[in-house]
């Protein structure tokens, strides 16, 4: 995993999808600047309709005992990865929406 990519961190107890940007990964745990992957969708409507408060992206600490997968936000096949979906909505990157310089391999 690169910092700066954009990755889903799959947790336990309690069970939770986490979708953000890799800040930081070590033997401690995961730093990320993210949200419930759940909350993604809201997140999207919220920046189309322009409203003043978002759902918006939190820095959070996971120790690793919580972590039970770290994958990489990813397209598969015809399935966009979320920030190709944020691209497609929204018309930016979320890299430049969030004012990120350092992308990984040019995207994502």
């Amino acid at each position: 995993m690169e910092i700066n990519s954009f990755v889903i961190v799959s947790l336990a107890t309690p069970k939770e999808k986490i979708w953000g940007q890799l800040i930081a990964l070590d033997a401690a745990g995961v730093t990320v600047r993210g949200m419930d992957l759940g909350s993604f969708d809201d997140f999207l409507r919220q920046i189309l309709a322009q409203e003043e408060s978002t759902v918006g992206l939190a820095f959070v600490f996971y120790p690793m005992h919580r972590v039970e997968r770290i994958a990489r936000d990813e397209s598969n096949g015809a399935i966009p990865s979320l920030a190709d979906r944020f691209r497609q909505k929204v018309g930016l990157s979320i890299q430049e929406y969030l004012g990120i310089e350092n992308t990984v391999d040019g995207r994502l």
